[in-house]
């Protein structure tokens, strides 16, 4: 396994190939430095934390040697259990979304369908993978997932598009691998990950061959740039806290003819498979999403009672209402994934997958109800959290005074501690990652619609009209 620092100086040494404000910049650029930080918790936290560490590393079942859970491929109930607590955990400390869930994800997937490929084709892309995975296990590689096509014209299929690119495909077959033209939308990471792993973002049929492609390549490789946008907190210059070391970027990941040795390569024409895999992926993803979710509730919750507690209203019934409904959100959805979990099932390559439908409703559940949340806390805290004057305006000795008079509410609370309050509302509420965040909370991992497809695909609807017809004495 990699050190923290290990990871940076990789970073260090890759390509430039990032593209942002108009600009090739450095891996190193301050704007990914609170993105860098978030994914370094994953390396740090298991060395400070005995808990995390317990939970962190696990041996891997290729190797047997000593792994980061966030390389690990689930081999039974207990694991997706372990991840999901994990998962929970982690995110307190960044605050956010600690981002490498998306790896552990893909490669679960990946691993589901490459064996599933290879017993109806008899190909060697399970083979592949595995040498694979021991190379990313053994360097405890940061993987971002690129699933999510820009797709031009929604009502048409991949090879109805006016231009071909709008879907990831290959554009020839070589002796020694394929090259790939296409973009990819939506990477969270990318930026300061190693890998970028490739996957379907739909069913496919026999005409969109050329874009049923599955692979991984070095996130520096050549062809490959990423346009990317950072989503960061306002510095903290006078009073530093947690939450403002972490951050996040993503990018429009474009692939220009990029060539992939076949070793990397996964999937590559199989159309009916396509579709299994853009599907797995997503229900990994969100059962990673039943352990961050409600993390994220915890945090947006924790916040209103705080705030509630220093406007002096923390035992008010309509308080007490609010802070209910943020208890409903995050319990259900964790003992979604909790069902999940438990309803999981084995698949050919002994990988465990988690229950389909319980995924997706925990899921939908945490999805409809985002808004609801950060309402909540802007409701009860009020409009200072927008309007709060700059860190510097607190240590000036002319406007310190005044500050400290008027920020005043709970006597029993410092005006100090009200003004950090304050400021941790700014960040989740009145920020540029607050406004990202619940933009992602409904499509992050698929939107609600998405959900509500899986649940519709897979659920057993003709069981209960069984038992309506039996109920009402209907004979078929």
């Amino acid at each position: 396994m990699r050190t923290f620092e290990e990871y940076v100086e990789r970073l260090k040494k890759m390509r430039p190939n990032v593209y942002m404000g108009g600009q090739l910049v450095d891996r190193m650029n301050p704007a990914f430095q609170p993105g860098i930080k978030t994914i370094g918790l994953t390396f740090t936290l298991p060395e400070e934390d005995e808990k995390l560490k317990e939970m962190t590393y696990v041996k891997s079942h290729l190797t047997g040697k000593t792994i980061n859970r966030f390389t690990h491929i689930h081999q039974c109930e207990e694991d997706l259990l372990t991840k999901q607590e994990m998962t929970r955990l982690y995110c307190h400390k960044a605050g956010r979304c600690i981002q490498r869930c998306m790896g552990v994800d893909v490669m679960n997937a990946l691993s589901v369908v490459t064996k599933d490929i290879d017993n109806v084709h008899g190909t060697e892309y399970h083979q592949r993978f595995n040498k694979y995975l021991e190379w990313y296990q053994e360097n405890d590689i940061i993987g971002n997932c690129a699933q999510t096509d820009v797709k031009g014209d929604r009502s048409k299929r991949p090879h109805q598009q006016v231009d071909p690119d709008l879907y990831l495909r290959v554009v020839e077959k070589k002796e020694d691998g394929i090259i790939i033209s296409g973009a990819k939308a939506h990477n969270t990471i990318a930026p300061y990950a190693d890998e970028i792993i490739a996957v379907p973002t739909r069913a496919m049929k026999s005409e969109d061959k050329d874009w049923a492609v599955a692979c991984a390549v070095p996130a520096d490789a050549e062809g490959l740039y990423l346009i990317t946008v950072a989503h960061n907190q306002r510095d903290r210059k006078h009073f530093p806290a947690p939450i403002g070391d972490t951050g996040g970027a993503h990018s429009i990941t474009v692939y220009d003819n990029v060539f992939v040795p076949w070793e990397r390569v996964f999937m590559c024409g199989e159309t009916e498979f396509a579709g299994q895999l853009a599907a797995l992926f997503a229900t990994y993803h969100r059962h990673s999403y039943t352990g961050c979710k409600p993390a994220i509730s915890d945090i947006l919750m924790g916040t209103a009672a705080l705030v509630s507690e220093y406007n002096g209203i923390g035992k008010a019934s309509h308080v007490r209402d609010k802070l209910a409904d943020y208890i409903a959100v995050a319990e259900l959805v964790y003992s979604a994934g909790i069902a999940a979990g438990l309803k999981s099932r084995k698949a050919a390559s002994g990988t465990q997958v988690p229950n389909v439908i319980y995924t997706n409703v925990g899921r939908y559940h945490a999805g409809v109800h985002i808004y609801e949340e950060y309402e909540i806390l802007a409701d009860l805290a009020g409009g200072l959290a927008a309007t709060l004057p700059r860190e510097e305006d607190f240590v000036n000795p002319i406007t310190k005074p005044y500050l400290d008079k008027y920020i005043m509410r709970n006597p029993k609370v410092s005006s100090d501690k009200i003004q950090l309050c304050y400021r941790l509302v700014e960040n989740l509420i009145a920020s540029a990652p607050g406004a990202a965040a619940q933009i992602s909370g409904i499509h992050g991992g698929g939107s609600p619609i998405m959900e509500k497809i899986a649940i519709n695909g897979t659920y057993d609807m003709e069981s209960k009209k069984a038992i309506a017809k039996y109920l009402a004495g209907i004979e078929d």
